[in-house]
């Protein structure tokens, strides 16, 4: 039985367990052997041998050892051991790079929302991983694509990750390495043991379809064996009709090759730029140096995302300001001043809230029907529209000044005024990048 802070090869101290199956486990750990003050955690992925558990599963193991060690690219987990444990039971270990981050699987479930913007540059990276696999001599197919294959990393890019079942298919399948599918993801050629390229491209597809409905293709209707999914999304048609060909139920229907989906992808973004009288989709003035925030933006979306502020401090004179509220509304209440104590305590969370929320990340959407500010409290917090797009009058930057020791201090933001009501987002942002993010937006909308 294997155990948290347990070490194992004499090197590899477990952490944390990521599943519970009693044959296949994956592990966090921290590798001994390299120095403390460097990445050392790694990925432990254990295959145990008892009982009933088929030899064909160990051969399973090992190819995914096998093909992970030939294999270098940016956005794969790369292979760094291959172990067995001479105990009983016995254990087969694989050791593998960890990449902080989040699946989409697990976005999904936290109710996160998946932006046009962002499908693209998800489908890209996943493509430009499958041009490198699909193109190696004997080629690789992954055969497992889904959401919670797929990292979205803490450094903002996207990994594939998970060969996990591979099949050597080399005397049937000419020399192709192949990976046991997920119903639902899975075309109807690979339940029949003839997986092509195109069939990895169907699965991204069904992936795409899922982050953008939010309901599982398992779940979707069908019509002549394709997926009815459309009606419940709002997309710019070239995207649409770019994904429906990646999940042709007929395989020679669909992209022949990855490098063929992804130069159709992008041709679509060009004639979109191209097209658009309406909506600019490249921003129209150099992002101010050293800015953190990001704008991202197409023909029928907007999204931009603003870091944390002032965490450095925040955090201490909020613990600060919280410790003398709640001594306060303990001395008060000790001494029965029940109207006091309550008073500090609704102050103390109104402060907390306040100054907490002034300094957490936020993301701005603007799509071609309305605006939603999320603001990243234990995660992006799913609101409905704070408005519509042809509500908005004016787009501005606002400021207020505030008295400190030394003097003053100006704080800016951005307010969005829409009819009678006005939303303001981008709390401690510089001039610079307040008069940017105001010309952009106003840009974007065709407001004078």
């Amino acid at each position: 039985m294997l155990e948290p802070g347990q070490v194992i090869c004499d090197r590899y101290q477990l952490q944390v367990q990521f599943n519970d199956h009693p044959v296949r486990q994956t592990w966090l750990a921290d590798d001994l052997a390299e120095p403390e003050d460097a990445a050392n955690q790694v990925i432990i992925k254990l295959l145990t041998v008892e009982g009933s558990t088929q030899w064909e599963h160990v051969r399973l193991f090992e190819r995914e050892a096998q093909v992970l060690k030939q294999l270098d690219h940016a956005r794969i987990p790369q292979y760094y051991d291959y172990f067995c444990l001479e105990e009983k039971p016995l254990w087969f270990g694989l050791v593998e790079e960890y990449i902080p981050g989040a699946s989409l699987k697990e976005l999904l479930v936290q109710g996160e929302k998946f932006t046009e913007l962002e499908i693209r540059d998800i489908a890209t990276a996943i493509l430009e991983t499958l041009i490198y696999l699909h193109e190696l001599s004997p080629p690789v197919l992954h055969r497992d694509i889904k959401p919670s294959n797929i990292i979205w990393g803490d450094d903002g890019e996207i990994y594939l990750v998970d060969f996990g079942a591979v099949q050597d298919r080399a005397a049937t399948e000419g020399s192709t390495f192949t990976v046991v599918g997920t119903y639902g993801y899975t075309p109807l050629e690979q339940f029949g043991g003839r997986a092509v390229p195109a069939s990895d491209l169907y699965a991204l597809g069904a992936t795409l379809i899922h982050l953008v409905t939010g309901v599982a293709p398992a779940d979707l209707p069908q019509k002549d064996l394709r997926l009815e999914w459309r009606d419940r999304v709002s997309l710019n048609p070239h995207l649409l009709d770019w994904i429906d060909r990646l999940t042709e139920p007929a395989p020679d229907n669909r992209f022949s090759t990855a490098r063929e989906a992804l130069a159709a992808l992008e041709s679509g973004l060009q004639g979109a730029k191209e097209r658009s009288r309406q909506h600019p989709t490249a921003p129209l003035a150099k992002a101010p140096e050293g800015t953190q925030v990001k704008l991202r933006q197409a023909e029928t979306e907007m999204q931009i995302e603003i870091p944390a502020r002032g965490t450095g401090l925040t955090l201490p004179f909020l613990s600060l300001g919280l410790f003398f509220f709640v001594c306060s509304f303990l001395i008060a209440l000790s001494r029965g001043y029940w109207d006091w104590a309550f008073g500090y305590l609704i102050l103390s969370l109104t402060v907390s809230f306040l100054t907490y929320t002034s300094a957490c990340p936020t993301r701005v959407y603007f799509d071609k029907h309305c605006f939603v500010i999320y603001r990243k409290i234990l995660g992006y917090i799913p609101e409905k529209p704070d408005g519509g797009i042809g509500e908005i009058e004016d787009v501005f930057e606002d400021s207020t000044e505030s008295k400190i020791s030394s003097g003053s201090e100006v704080r800016r933001r951005i307010t969005i005024q829409a009819g009678m009501r006005e939303y303001s987002f981008g709390e401690g942002l510089s001039r610079a990048e307040c008069s940017w993010l105001v010309q952009e937006i106003k840009g974007w909308l065709n407001l004078p």
